[in-house]
């Protein structure tokens, strides 16, 4: 905080009145499920997006973020709120501003806004929720409003959905917007209804494996794999009163292929199926303790998402599919959306050091270049500092 206190006042030639932060998030299981009424289980991690702030009496919003220094201050007038793609990162901040605003919030008082991510940007561990929903408690804090923090969660995903034209779903927003210390949240994406199941993994840690292969969401494929999944839906309503894949169980899947034809979509339509149920099982398994079956059902995930819904890569399978051959790991799989960014491995806290040396290794001579490793501790949801 020192540092960013320093950076601020020598951008903005004044001492920072407010400090917040906003974390990233891991999903332990339940990947592409929530946009289709699935079950997710995220949880909020201690890597995060902080923010020095200040009260500037212009009625702007100056912005700058020691991540893009090459930017600089970029300057936004609180009814100019449109997207512009020169705006850049600020693009977050204004999309949070203008909807609330929309929603009937008085986001009126100029600030300056000094950020800092720890976030690997890119990396699938959402450093673009963390800095939507910091600027979401940023913009209520300042303007003394009291919002529901679910409401913003919701503005957060219409950023994303509206704003910046990506299709994801509101499990980002809400394990950011919502977590706690220890816990993962199961959440039902269709009804929003969650619960704070502790994550005891005993002698085990997550160990998060950065491909450092940068993934552009609104530019990869990661729309086309929910239009197969709306088409496969849509066949599947022809005879079955069902709003959503998340409402369906394997057999009810598996006796209904027929209505879908297409082998490609029948397979992309699998995943959140059986992900969602997989979810639902796997959670039970953490709460009884019965953490063999829980890392299998991890593995499952990942060859789910590889082989059906076709969103891993040669750097996340490498990085998984090595991870399970390393001594004391109990699971590993992709997060996030795919086609790059992390993996994670749930590994004995004696064997951590192991497995990143040898998977390390591994990857290095496949891929070329390092992969990075971090310990995952879950923390807090955003808050004021």
């Amino acid at each position: 905080m020192n540092h960013l206190n320093e950076a601020f006042l020598k951008h903005f030639n004044y001492e920072p009145t407010a400090s917040f932060f906003s974390p990233g998030r891991i999903n332990l299981i339940g990947e592409h499920t929530d946009n289709f009424g699935g079950h997710v289980f995220p949880a909020a991690i201690t890597l995060g997006t902080y923010a020095v702030v200040g009260k500037n009496n212009t009625g702007l919003l100056r912005l700058y973020s020691l991540n893009f220094p090459e930017v600089g201050v970029i300057t936004v007038d609180l009814n100019e709120l449109d997207f512009r793609k020169e705006d850049n990162w600020a693009n977050y901040v204004k999309g949070m501003a203008k909807y609330l605003k929309e929603a009937g919030h008085a986001i009126t008082v100029g600030l300056d806004i000094l950020i800092e991510g720890t976030i690997p940007n890119g990396s699938g561990l959402s450093s673009s929720a963390s800095l939507e929903i910091l600027a979401g408690i940023i913009f209520e804090k300042m303007n003394d409003l009291t919002i529901d923090r679910l409401d913003i969660v919701k503005l957060g995903k219409r950023v994303e959905n509206d704003y910046l034209g990506l299709n994801s779903g509101i499990m980002d927003q809400f394990a950011i917007g919502m977590g706690a210390k220890d816990q993962a949240l199961l959440l039902d994406t269709n009804t929003l209804v969650y619960e704070k199941i502790p994550v005891k993994l005993g002698e085990n840690i997550v160990v998060i494996m950065n491909t450092k292969k940068r993934r552009e969401l609104v530019e990869s494929a990661y729309n086309d794999r929910l239009r197969e999944c709306q088409e496969a839906l849509k066949r599947l309503q022809t005879k079955l009163p069902i709003a959503s894949l998340g409402e369906l169980d394997e057999e009810t899947f598996n006796a209904h292929t027929n209505l879908i034809g297409d082998p490609i979509l029948i397979k992309r339509a699998r995943h959140p199926v059986f992900e969602n149920r997989r979810t639902l099982r796997a959670t039970e398994y953490l709460k009884a303790g019965d953490l063999d079956a829980f890392g299998k059902l991890v593995n499952d995930s990942h060859i789910s998402l590889r082989d059906d819904y076709g969103v891993s890569c040669h750097e996340l399978d490498t990085l998984a599919e090595n991870a399970w051959e390393q001594p004391g790991v109990l699971g590993a799989r992709m997060i996030g959306a795919g086609f790059g960014g992390c993996a994670i491995a749930i590994v004995a806290k004696d064997q951590a050091d192991a497995l990143i040396k040898n998977v390390g290794k591994i990857y290095e001579e496949k891929i070329g270049y390092p992969a990075e490793f971090y310990i995952a501790e879950i923390g807090d949801g955003a808050r004021a500092l």
